[in-house]
Order: C-alpha cells, then structure tokens, then sequence
C-alpha cells in the first residue's frame, strides 16, 4: 500500500541520566497504513514510551526520520510539532486528563480553542462529539461528577473533536474496571470501523488483542509483530 500514514525510519533515541547514556530506541522501523488499528506493547525500560512520545510528536529523535501523513517530522521546531499533534493527533490517556471543574462540554471545546475555529462551530462540533459518545445528557457535569468510563468517553470526544487523522490511546483502560474497560474497547472498536487510524499503547493481553496486529519493544527494537 502506498501513503501511509506513520512511516518511521532507523529510528535511535539517547538519553544522559545521571551522567550514563540510556539507549532508549536503537534503529526503530515502523509503517502504519490508514485505518489500521495496531497495539504496542513492552515492558517499563524497553523504549515504548520514548517511542510514543515521538510517534505523538511530544518527541524528536536523534537520528533517523518520522513521516506523519507524509510531511517529515524529524526536524521540526516546537511550534511545528505542537501545530501538527493539534491539527492530526488526538490523544487518550490513563488518567483521562480533563480539567477540573469545568464541564464535559468545555472540555472538548478547549482544542478547538487552540485551532483558532470559531465559537458558534466550536459548540456544534463538541456537542456532536459528545453526544456520539452517549453523553448528550452529561454536557454540563464536570469530571468529578463523572464515573471513570464517562470521564475516558469525554476524553475521546476531546481527541476527537479536531478530526485528527491519528487516535494515539495511551493505556486508555488502565484506571478503569474490566466491565468499563471493555466498554472504552468497544468504542475505540467502533471508531476504527468507521475508518480512524488508532495507536493502542497497553500492557494488558486483552485489550491489544482489539488491535489488527500487535507489535511489542523489547530493549529500544521492535522484537515482535503479531497479526
């Protein structure tokens, strides 16, 4: 297939801690096509944090090259890479990430904000994105009172809302029960049918068994790919 979405080359990261280098990633290859739904997995040390941190563009390599809807990333500055993870990546994490005391809707308002998209717009499209997630009734209720799996459903709406072309989940079920867990599955199920291209980072078995194929880091390498 041609135009990939992620195209990751001879990637290597270094890290100085405590005056010893720790090689973090050591020459990463990597190509994820659109609409692909892939899992990645490694144990705490082996690089797959390092690894999402520049698939996410929260990072830069060393040495080696990153395409992200073809466009290089390797060199870009700051304010480029902040650009690109508003415009293309949405993010999902753990601890959910919203802010307090400020409602559901608000929350996913807020990158839409930094896209500089205008008010009226911005309501309209948090409000869909809510109400995709079955939380039509729940726009004004602020995180606290939220259960964890409607606190994780406002957080993908958040990610959603900018259309971004990538859904980067980073232990997306991890503070949530196994009956919520698979409920927040099902979601990022759905959202791939229709077509997202979507990152599952996870420790759990079962939850990377939701993605097409499952690679896993082991020492700064990619040592496995499961279809």
């Amino acid at each position: 297939m041609s135009n990939p979405l992620i195209e990751v080359r001879e990637l290597y990261k270094t890290y100085a801690l405590d005056g010893v280098e720790v090689k973090a990633l050591r020459g990463i290859d990597l190509t994820i096509q659109r609409g692909e739904f892939v899992a990645l997995m490694g144990s705490s040390g082996s690089g797959k944090s390092t690894l999402m941190n520049i698939l996410g563009c929260l990072d830069v390599p060393d040495k080696g090259s990153y395409k992200l809807q073809g466009q290089d990333v390797t060199h870009m500055n700051h304010d480029q890479l902040a650009g690109l993870r508003n415009r293309d990546i949405g993010f999902v994490f753990q601890n959910f990430n919203l802010l307090p005391r400020t409602s559901a809707l608000e929350n996913v308002v807020t990158p839409l904000i930094y896209a500089g998209v205008g008010h009226e717009e911005r309501q309209r499209r948090a409000t869909e994105a809510l109400m995709r997630m079955g939380l039509g009734d729940r726009m004004t209720s602020q995180p606290n009172q939220l259960s964890g799996g409607q606190q994780q459903r406002v957080a993908i709406a958040r990610a959603l809302v900018t259309q971004p072309s990538l859904l980067l989940a980073d232990e997306p079920t991890g503070n949530l029960d196994s009956v919520t867990s698979n409920e927040i599955m099902d979601v990022l199920d759905a959202l791939n049918r229709e077509g997202m291209t979507i990152l599952l980072i996870t420790h759990e078995q079962e939850v990377a068994e939701h993605a097409h194929r499952t690679l896993v880091v082991r020492d700064g390498r990619l040592v496995e790919s499961v279809e």
